[in-house]
């Protein structure tokens, strides 16, 4: 939300007061996190004593909940009600060392120290190994009061068909952070434009827009800047962000009310700042071998029944295809009943019998689900009945008709409601069903009242949480620790402990096979280690050529899946060739397995994703700042994929001697190249000196890695690696490989 008229001037009817100076630094053990700094920042220096009287200031309280982490928090009114922030369990008493003289206040957290200068003008640092990496000046932190009908960029406050638009506040707080020459920012979630957000005003709330538009399933209000540290806003509700687009020099982040809180993530690099991410706010947790397989789907509004889906299981079959898991899409449920949790009965009249053939056939079974509840669903008036359904400020049922017809919504701040939610799970789960779709979750009112008096602007962004919670903790009681998988659309900060997530309704072009690409690349630059997309695009169908590129694209990949809306998306609905291309791909992936689960399982460790923008595994490379046409697969596999109709890609190669994986030519790299690829290939090229673990079977992810395991060792390395590789039930071995012994 933008506040000014230029350098100079505020917008018209605009008030702001800012932090002046550091008048008094003392300090303090009243933090969450113990040992602290509070800063009193009059908004005029005091010249006298004077200008104390009917004068208000700003509060900031430094302190740090881990190493390598500084908690800010700026007031005005320190007794007024705030959005509150996110679940965070890596949070604690942190070991930060305090120095308060004459020179100002230090706070050192280990690789971030953050130093506030005494007097005027305002001035705190951020520093990452001695080096000043960020800081708030002059004008930087603000309290901003609008008087009605101030002339400011409405951001969402006005967009009300998206679940209720948030009603413009009075008053903002808001920080404005240094930006560097040449400093690049990412994150801020699964967005779907450029990369870098530089010049972008973003705002964090979720909405269900597709991924063309501006809009985001997946708002987190994190950002990763290329100098080396990242900051979370610690707040649920709305969050405002102008990344240079407003004073070009800085980034403003704002939220309404009367303090604003935010974390300081030190690096130095990339990788470093995601591990201290996600140990804060949560890491992924293993997904199970069997989920990196193919998913196949009933696609959305397409006509199907248990013979539709073994005649499509058989020919895959038939094509060596192989298929991991099926998913059943919305009309497994009758129309105008979702959610009812039941099977209709005129298409699936023996789901328990039909479950257990599917299993028979090796297969797993996901089915879809959304926290709404239809008037004509026999839920509703159970719910209602027992207060499980969110509420109006009069005590009615909130309603509305879009998606499904009288619908209400579950009210998870309710744990009653969570369980009586969890119950109709359990019992799918006891029929066979093996993992859920979280759909939805993302059109969350703001004029109703929560059953636990939760602020409903913060519950908009939140509710994603607590209903992908609530599922999630179903499969892992059930089905047990890594074994739980979901397939969920919406997300805020936390939700990556809580795989695997997709990137939502694209189109069936190539441009929006690249705007998906994007979109997963800024969520993995937000913390989110897996991810994936429809195959082939969601909306329309595809021709041949995009379901091609898009089917290799989406095989290298974390989590791939064939889902359409109005039409199958089977590979013999295309042509021949894209039945080949399916079972070169599916099989590339299934021998890559004991690299990609690998590669899970560091991520569970570390918080660093499966699919890797260029950037965070060359972050000395300034060529790989922008790039978001590919993408390296673990640390050893760079993807290019190619979004033309006539196979020509363009894509870059960082130093080094790299190889195609698909062709064994070898390549001196730094630099761009181009290259014209048929639908069987595409650019996948493996890092100098790799050995890379190479599996034994194309049938199923899930098989004993170690059993005829070779490894591919690839040119540029010397000396020996310890490759380790570690099977699906947790058998783990470390290999040495020769790196001079070259086989690809």
């Amino acid at each position: 939300m933008k506040f000014t008229d230029g350098f100079w001037q505020l917008r018209p009817g605009v008030t702001a007061l800012y932090a002046q100076e550091a008048y008094d630094i003392a300090e303090t053990t009243d933090t969450p996190d113990g040992p602290g700094i509070v800063v009193t920042a009059p908004t005029m220096v005091i010249a006298k004593r004077g200008d104390t009287l009917n004068r208000p200031v700003l509060t900031t309280t430094l302190s740090s909940p881990a190493e390598g982490v500084i908690r800010v928090r700026i007031e005005h009114h320190a007794g007024s009600r705030t959005h509150d922030g996110f679940v965070l369990p890596g949070a604690g008493a942190g070991s930060a060392s305090v120095s308060v003289t004459a020179d100002g206040g230090v706070l050192d957290a280990g690789a971030l120290v953050a130093r506030i200068a005494p007097g005027a003008p305002w001035n705190l640092s951020f520093e990452v190994d001695g080096r000043r990496v960020t800081g708030s000046g002059l004008k930087a932190q603000g309290y901003v009061q609008l008087a009605p009908g101030a002339q400011v960029d409405p951001g969402i406050v006005s967009n009300a068909r998206q679940g209720g638009g948030v009603p413009r506040p009075a008053s903002f707080v808001h920080e404005q952070l240094e930006l560097g020459v040449g400093e690049q920012i990412y994150g801020l979630g699964e967005r779907f434009g450029p990369l870098v957000k530089n010049g972008q005003s973003v705002d964090i709330w979720n909405a269900d827009g597709g991924t063309s538009s501006e809009q985001a399933y997946k708002n987190v209000p994190f950002h990763l800047s290329s100098r080396g540290y990242g900051i979370l806003v610690n707040d649920a509700g709305h969050v405002s962000y102008e990344i240079g687009s407003e004073a070009v020099e800085r980034v403003q982040f704002s939220v309404s009310g009367e303090a604003l809180e935010y974390f300081v993530f030190a690096g130095p690099t990339p990788k470093a700042v995601l591990g201290r991410y996600t140990a804060l706010t949560g890491r992924p947790p293993v997904v199970p071998a069997w989920s990196y397989g193919l998913w196949l789907s009933t696609s959305f509004t397409t006509d199907y029944d248990e013979a539709t889906v073994n005649s499509f299981l058989d020919e895959m079959t038939a094509r060596e295809l192989p298929v991991s898991v099926f998913h059943f899409d919305c009309f497994w449920m009758r129309e105008f009943n979702w959610c009812d949790f039941e099977w209709d009965p005129r298409v699936f009249p023996d789901p328990e019998g039909m479950l257990e053939r599917l299993h028979d056939k090796d297969l797993r079974v996901c089915v879809w689900i959304n926290p709404y509840i239809a008037q004509r669903s026999p839920l509703f008036r159970e719910a209602a009945d027992q207060g499980f359904l969110v509420k109006r400020a009069d005590g009615t049922v909130w309603q509305w008709d879009l998606w499904q017809a009288g619908m209400g919504l579950v009210d998870f701040t309710n744990p009653e409601a969570t369980a009586w939610y969890q119950g109709k799970l359990r019992a799918l789960v006891a029929q066979g069903v093996d993992c859920f779709k979280t759909d939805f979750g993302e059109r969350i009112p703001t004029d109703v009242v929560w059953s636990d008096g939760a602020d409903p602007e913060r519950m908009h962004n939140l509710y994603t949480d607590l209903y992908n919670r609530a599922v999630y903790d179903v499969l892992t009681e059930t089905r047990g620790e890594g074994e739980a998988v979901l397939f969920a659309r919406s997300a805020t900060a936390g939700g990556q402990s809580m795989p695997v997530h997709w990137g939502g309704d694209s189109t069936s072009t190539f441009t929006s096979m690249a705007e998906t690409l994007r979109g997963g690349l800024s969520l993995a630059l937000s913390g989110f280690a897996f991810w994936s997309h429809d195959i082939g695009g969601f909306e329309g169908t595809p021709d041949a050529g995009v379901f091609k590129r898009w089917t290799a694209f989406g095989l290298l990949g974390s989590h791939s899946r064939f889902h359409g809306s109005s039409s199958y998306r089977v590979p013999w609905a295309f042509d021949d060739e894209a039945v080949d291309v399916t079972r070169i791909f599916t099989h590339l992936k299934l021998r890559l397995m004991p690299y990609l689960y690998q590669q899970g399982l560091e991520a569970a460790t570390t918080g660093v994703p499966l699919m890797r923008p260029m950037v965070l595994e060359f972050p000395e490379d300034p060529s790989s700042a922008y790039l978001d046409r590919q993408y390296m697969l673990g640390s050893d596999l760079l993807v290019a994929p190619v979004f033309s109709p006539d196979g020509e890609v363009e894509f870059y190669l960082p130093t080094g001697e790299w190889t195609s994986l698909l062709t064994g030519e070898t390549v001196t790299g730094g630099g761009w190249r181009r290259e014209t690829h048929g639908f069987d290939s595409l650019p996948l090229y493996v890092r100098p000196g790799t050995a890379l673990p190479w599996g034994a079977r194309v049938d199923r992810p899930d098989y004993d890695y170690h059993e005829g395991l070779t490894f591919r060792v690839f040119p540029g390395g010397s000396g020996t690696a310890s490759v380790t590789v570690t099977n699906p039930d947790g058998r783990v071995e470390t290999y040495p490989v020769d790196l001079s012994e070259v086989t690809a």
